[in-house]
């Protein structure tokens, strides 16, 4: 990605998008899988390979391929999708019981046609930009997501009584025993969320997603190049530092993170 996209910029997004030539290298696109006992939950399903392979058809329109071209450069292989990338963890794609995602961004959708035998669960605000007129325009792909035999559930948040989720305005129980929770972290998009796992003889997680490139930036409330609402995004960085007050050890992985596989691994039981 580009310098100006990661780290913000002064000068307007369409300039530095056309002509910006600075790089972010190695950029990765995670997703996680959760080994819950009643089943294995994914949050988010990273890149489709064909956005790099086969743009025109993946897109379907010529200007998306244009701009997609200016503001990535591709470094991933066909076998880079969910099922296989599944299978290199141990698991099975037919076994993922659950599927929640951040938001609907193309980056984090990717082969849902994968799983359709999943629960798909969603914001229903990032449904309702998804559905919108020219949602494309905003990276959001509805004909790779909304698709014929997808289980599709959304939500709003509810209200929560968790001492520990209180700098949050509602919350989600994904399992029913609190050991998967779905906050609220918009900015990046208006519905973004974030997930927290809290497990046995584990610290705490809380995989933000987009809400910030880098922990680094969130720490120094250091604003990316691209968002929605940036005053959210700020008030978002704020509740997840207060979140981290209150929780010590809590481990904060970003989507896009150059550190996060390392900092996921140390906090593993090995």
């Amino acid at each position: 990605m580009h310098r100006e996209h990661r780290y913000g910029s002064p000068l307007p997004t369409l300039l530095w998008v056309l002509l910006s030539r600075r790089w972010v290298d190695g950029v990765p696109v995670h997703f996680f899988a959760i080994d819950h006992r009643d089943g294995l939950v994914l949050f988010d399903t990273g890149l489709d390979p064909a956005c790099a392979s086969n743009p025109r058809e993946y897109l379907g329109s010529a200007l998306g391929v244009f701009f997609l071209n200016r503001l990535f450069r591709w470094q991933i292989r066909p076998e880079d999708n969910v099922t296989d990338q599944l299978a290199l963890m141990g698991h099975d794609a037919g076994a993922v019981r659950k599927v929640v995602f951040s938001h609907l961004h193309f980056d984090h959708t990717g082969c849902i046609d994968h799983l359709l035998h999943a629960e798909l669960i969603a914001p229903r605000r990032e449904w309702q930009a998804l559905t919108r007129p020219k949602a494309e325009r905003s990276w959001y792909l509805r004909q790779h997501v909304d698709l014929p035999g997808a289980q599709w559930t959304l939500f709003d948040m509810a209200p929560c009584d968790d001492p520990d989720l209180a700098s949050f305005d509602g919350c989600l129980d994904v399992m029913g025993d609190g050991s998967i929770m779905i906050l609220p972290t918009p900015g990046h998009t208006a519905g973004s969320v974030s997930m927290l796992l809290r497990s046995a003889g584990m610290p705490p997680i809380l995989l933000i997603a987009d809400l910030a490139f880098e922990l680094d930036m969130l720490m120094a409330d250091h604003m990316p190049g691209v968002g929605e609402d940036f005053d959210a995004m700020r008030d978002s960085y704020a509740r997840v530092r207060a979140l981290r007050e209150r929780l010590p050890g809590l481990i904060v992985l970003p989507s896009h993170d150059m550190e996060t596989a390392a900092r996921l691994s140390e906090a593993l039981p090995a």
